[in-house]
C-alpha cells in the first residue's frame, strides 16, 4: 500500500480472507454483510441513470449479483454499456452520519448469467433475499453479474481508501 494524500491504494491479486487489506476487513465486509440495497448507476445514452437494487455479494468481494425483469431501462442500458457503479452505503439521516456513515462505491462490468449457471444464482441470490421469490422465479428475471474492478471507501467525509482488484 502507498499513501497518495488522502487515499490509500491497494492492489491484491490473492483475495483470501486473511490477506485482504485491512480497511477492506474493517470497513468494507461488515459494511456488504449488513446492508442489502444498493444504487446501481449505469449509461443512458451518455446521461447516468441509477436504479435501488437488492444484491448479494460472493464471499470474495470480485461479484455481486442483481436481478432485474428484461424490459426495464436498466437492463437495456446494462447490455449496451456494461460498465456500471455501485453505491453502498449506512447513513441514517442523523447527525452523526459526518462521523459515522462509511459509503463505499464498486466498478465494475456487467453480463448476464445464463444458462444452467443461472439456478445456482437465483439460490445464492434467495438465500439473502427470499421475499423475491416469486420475482426471481419470473421467466423474464435477469440475473446480472457485475465483476468488481476496484472499490472506493469512503469514511468520516474524508478518509478515502480505493482498493483496486488486480485481474
Amino acid at each position: 500500500m502507498k499513501k497518495l494524500k488522502s487515499e490509500t491504494i491497494c492492489t491484491k491479486d490473492d483475495l483470501a480472507p486473511s490477506s485482504l487489506p485491512d480497511a477492506v476487513q474493517t470497513f468494507l465486509q461488515p459494511l456488504l454483510a449488513t446492508q442489502k440495497y444498493a444504487v446501481l448507476a449505469t449509461d443512458n445514452h451518455g446521461q447516468p441513470y441509477t436504479s435501488l437494487m437488492a444484491y448479494s455479494i460472493t464471499d470474495d468481494l470480485r461479484a455481486f449479483i442483481l436481478m432485474t425483469e428484461r424490459d426495464r431501462l436498466k437492463y437495456e442500458n446494462l447490455m449496451s454499456n456494461p460498465r456500471v457503479a455501485i453505491m453502498i452505503d449506512n447513513r441514517e439521516n442523523l447527525g452523526s452520519d459526518l462521523d459515522a456513515t462509511i459509503a463505499v462505491t464498486a466498478q465494475g462490468v456487467a453480463e448476464e448469467i445464463t444458462g444452467d449457471a443461472r439456478d445456482e444464482w437465483r439460490a445464492f441470490c434467495l438465500a439473502r433475499h427470499p421475499a423475491l421469490q416469486t420475482f426471481a422465479e419470473s421467466p423474464s428475471c435477469a440475473f446480472i453479474r457485475i465483476q468488481v474492478t476496484s472499490y472506493v471507501i469512503v469514511r468520516q467525509f474524508q478518509d478515502v481508501i480505493e482498493w483496486r482488484i488486480a485481474t
